[in-house]
């Protein structure tokens, strides 16, 4: 099973540099994608699905109500027993953040969740808004780890979550310490999701090097010299996390300022 994460800086954008295409090479069974920057009403047939040869991944999206603004999306051959939009916050709902697909069909039953944390580089005004969703997004995902230890069910969690973890993460580390994506709270945030809850970073279990990085700045020559930010995560429950085989960015073509994120698990055999 192969599932693939990509914060695609506007879909349309995206879309005319080879992103869907290139994806629907992949041969995966899920594509997350975040950032779509559209409302549906502006996803044309090229958007709508990821298709290669008689192979049709359909989209389900999960649009802001502001034009041009975040928007999540996620791709799948299978159909989803159940889709779920949003997360019951109306501050960050109407912003398409969190979109959760259910997969019972497959050999265990397995919820994959496309997200879009907010992003706290802006303003204070926006910093303070992040810290309000990771107040509120903590017993959602709390709440889905229960599910996975009280029924077995399993969730990849694919997306940019805006959060750099560890020094390890970024290459300027010293000089962000006191910068969005790199603050003490945010990264407490997130170790309390691995130590505290249980959920695993995936890549991380199975690359441990450093200088791996999935979003560079726009400016200057950060993307040359690989001056960059792991800020694009598959986050599991231990389950499905121990299946994970394999891992990747890939950085070969240049879709977004984001590079696609490639993990492949042990067969889940979807239906």
């Amino acid at each position: 099973m192969r599932i693939i994460s990509l914060n695609l800086n506007g879909i349309r954008s995206a879309t005319t540099k080879g992103a869907l295409q290139w994806l629907g090479l992949q041969q995966a069974d899920v594509i997350c994608v975040q950032e779509l920057k559209a409302q549906e009403a502006d996803l044309t047939d090229a958007h709508l699905s990821v298709i290669h040869n008689d192979r049709v991944m359909k989209g389900h999206f999960y649009a802001a109500q502001k034009k041009g603004y975040s928007g999540v999306g996620l791709y799948s051959e299978a159909n989803p027993s159940k889709i779920t939009r949003g997360i019951g916050i109306a501050e960050f709902d109407q912003e398409g953040r969190v979109l959760r697909a259910d997969f019972d069909q497959a050999e265990i039953p397995l919820s994959v969740v496309s997200l879009y944390l907010p992003s706290g580089s802006a303003s204070e005004d926006r910093q303070a808004s992040k810290y309000r969703f990771l107040e509120g997004f903590l017993p959602i995902i709390e709440s889905w780890f229960s599910e996975y230890k009280n029924s077995g069910r399993e969730f990849i969690l694919c997306g940019d979550w805006n959060i750099a973890h560890k020094e390890i993460d970024l290459k300027n580390w010293k000089g962000n310490l006191r910068n969005s994506g790199f603050l003490p709270e945010e990264r407490a945030w997130l170790t309390a999701c691995f130590e505290k809850i249980g959920w695993v970073d995936v890549f991380r279990r199975l690359d441990p090097r450093p200088d791996q990085y999935t979003w560079w700045s726009q400016r200057g020559s950060a993307r040359a010299n690989n001056v960059g930010w792991r800020i694009d995560y598959q986050i599991a429950t231990p389950g499905i996390a121990a299946r994970a085989t394999a891992a990747e960015i890939y950085t070969a073509n240049y879709f977004s300022d984001h590079a696609p994120l490639i993990i492949d698990y042990e067969e889940a055999h979807f239906a």
